[in-house]
């Protein structure tokens, strides 16, 4: 763990129309841009309190905000401090999850997002697709038949492979960087399923359809055909969830 050298120029006074956030946003640039490296101790809290002219609890708060983003580690004792931790693509990714997870992005924008970024991975799969690829997608085929076949259907099971398989898409894409996002997609998109469908067997067999479609697109390397294939089940399936929203209310 090394000490941080101290700059005047590292931070400056916080803007007091929306001091709170101008305190979080300074120091994560400067974890995400590399002025801050992973290891080192940010300086005491009465040095920030006078870089940023705040308050003890304002800038306490700014500092627990950065801690559950997991950019920081506050560390107890003679030795502790405000530590930075490095930057992980779990961590750059964490963020998208908890909206997703907690609901805080509307169907249509959910939507949008996945017909755009999931079409293009589809397209991807089918123009970069080896032949071990298509084994692993139809090995998941096989799982979401066995979750549908059973008495009674395997719903949570299903939705689990169907998560594992859009995982497969993003892996063959041979992106790394949407493999990330859809990971967190998928891994925090279940609770909008749970409130909006019904995902009764006739749901799953229509789900489970559109998979083997796609995979039979991207086994043909049918580029344009398997970027419509997952635009269209996204866009179908966001429809559904969109009349059962308006049901409810």
């Amino acid at each position: 763990m090394t000490g941080l050298k101290k700059s005047p120029k590292l931070f400056r006074e916080a803007a007091q129309n929306r001091i709170f956030q101008d305190v979080v946003n300074q120091i994560q640039d400067a974890i995400i841009d590399g002025r801050l490296k992973a290891g080192e101790v940010l300086p005491p809290e009465r040095d920030l309190k006078k870089m940023f002219n705040t308050s003890r609890g304002t800038l306490r708060e700014a500092l627990r905000v950065l801690e559950e983003r997991g950019l920081i580690e506050i560390r107890l004792g003679v030795n502790g401090g405000a530590i930075v931790k490095e930057v992980s693509a779990q961590q750059a990714t964490r963020t998208l999850g908890r909206l997703i997870r907690c609901q805080m992005v509307s169907l249509n924008h959910l939507a949008e997002f996945r017909e755009g970024i999931e079409g293009y991975v589809a397209s991807l799969a089918a123009q970069r697709a080896t032949a071990e690829d298509i084994q692993a997608l139809r090995r998941l085929l096989e799982q979401a038949r066995a979750c549908i076949d059973s008495e009674p259907a395997e719903c949570d099971a299903f939705l689990e492979t169907d998560r594992l398989f859009h995982e497969e898409l993003a892996r063959i894409s041979g992106n790394p960087v949407y493999k990330f996002v859809l990971d967190s997609v998928h891994e925090n998109i279940h609770r909008y399923y749970e409130r909006y469908l019904s995902m009764d067997r006739s749901e799953l067999v229509e789900n489970y359809n559109d998979m083997c479609e796609l995979v039979a697109a991207i086994e043909a390397g049918q580029v344009n055909e398997a970027r419509v294939l997952a635009q269209s089940h996204v866009l179908r399936f966001n429809r559904r969830m969109k009349e059962k929203e308006e049901t409810a209310k």
